[in-house]
């Protein structure tokens, strides 16, 4: 079918559909089998990373368009979340681990979420797309592994080891030309940014540039450490892709959607030696309310800095466009909790994983 290969041959770089359309794989993904993964194999860990838009915000209960019962039952998509009895599918091949805590390594926190892949509780997230295609294409045992927490920029709270200070030329609100400086990481001035020639006295607060990523990083690795307890019979692991769904926070601040595709590049180069996975893959997700060929301002920053850091960086990133994908709203009100965006989304960079890992 030309459909189905035009749209494979699109998401190798970045991902396109009409507005009004679904992603193929709503409606084809078959159904899971029920049996688990070849355990003899090492568990293949995806891990997701961002900020709230990554949680689980999708509403699952209702007979109202925008939850995840009305677009099963009504609307007769994602089949291949129930079964013949109408029960929520579980994967006995993929689980799902979340894992959040605020700050750094030693902040409060822990895992959130420990079970195989399926429905349950109120609200779902892109790790259900996501989870599903990856568990489909997959022999070995899949790993969802879920680091992250809300209201998080890339320039200041998740900004990678190795990144320096820039400096961006830009007006302020009265129209007036300035530079701000954004910090490096574990910076001295604990600032998100400041003019330059200015620089503050650091605050009363420990919180630095890059603690957040510090500690969902090391909260990932105390994960699986204990794999075991996390897949059960697991026997080794490997990082094999992380996948990207963040840039909200930035948007409110110049420097830091202006220096998004270095800090992304930065970001995709620590993830890969903190893991100790120099060949994983990286899918990126761009804000939903942001149109490519409307954007201005820090959302034409942002999405302009995903898009050349994926052209950049030709099979080994995807950045999958999700204007189409989301239902509307946007990521500062978590697209209204509409369960479709965020089954599509994780869909969409499920699918655009899967692609990745074929190119060798």
């Amino acid at each position: 079918m030309k459909l189905k290969k035009n749209f494979i041959q699109m998401l190798s770089i970045f991902v396109l559909l009409t507005a009004s359309a679904y992603p193929i794989s709503a409606r084809e993904l078959p159904d899971p089998d029920g049996k688990p993964a070849d355990i003899n194999k090492p568990v293949k860990v995806f891990i997701i990373m961002g900020q709230s838009n990554t949680l689980e915000m999708g509403r699952v209960k209702g007979d109202k368009e925008g939850t995840l019962e009305h677009a099963v039952q009504k609307e007769n998509l994602y089949p291949f979340m129930v079964d013949d009895e109408g029960n929520w599918t579980k994967r006995q091949d993929v689980r799902n681990v979340h894992t959040q805590g605020s700050g750094g390594p030693g902040g409060r926190g822990g895992v959130r979420r420990n079970d195989w892949l399926t429905v349950s509780g109120g609200k779902i997230g892109i790790e259900i797309g996501i989870g599903h295609h990856l568990g489909n294409a997959l022999d070995e045992p899949v790993l969802i592994l879920k680091s992250s927490i809300g209201n998080r920029s890339l320039g200041w709270d998740l900004l990678p080891p190795g990144s320096p200070r820039h400096e961006v030329e830009t007006t302020d609100k009265a129209g007036k030309k300035v530079t701000l400086v954004t910090p490096a990481y574990n910076d001295e001035v604990r600032y998100p940014s400041w003019t330059k020639g200015e620089v503050p006295e650091p605050p009363k607060h420990n919180w630095h540039a890059g603690l957040q990523y510090a500690g969902d990083v090391a909260r990932a690795k105390a994960v699986l450490k204990d794999l075991e307890k996390h897949y059960p019979g697991g026997k080794g692991s490997e990082v094999a892709g992380f996948l990207w769904w963040q840039g909200d926070k930035d948007r409110y601040n110049a420097a830091h959607a202006a220096m998004y595709e270095k800090n992304l590049t930065q970001l995709f180069k620590a993830l890969r030696k903190e893991f100790n996975a120099p060949k994983a893959k990286m899918v990126v997700a761009t804000l939903g309310q942001t149109n490519k060929d409307t954007a201005s301002g820090n959302e034409k920053m942002i999405i302009d800095g995903m898009v050349a850091f994926g052209e950049a960086h030709k099979g080994e990133v995807t950045v999958v466009y999700t204007h189409p994908l989301s239902m509307g709203g946007a990521s500062n009100g978590h697209y209204g909790g509409n369960a479709k965006t965020y089954m599509n989304v994780g869909l969409g960079m499920g699918k655009a994983m899967v692609e990745l890992l074929k190119d060798k």
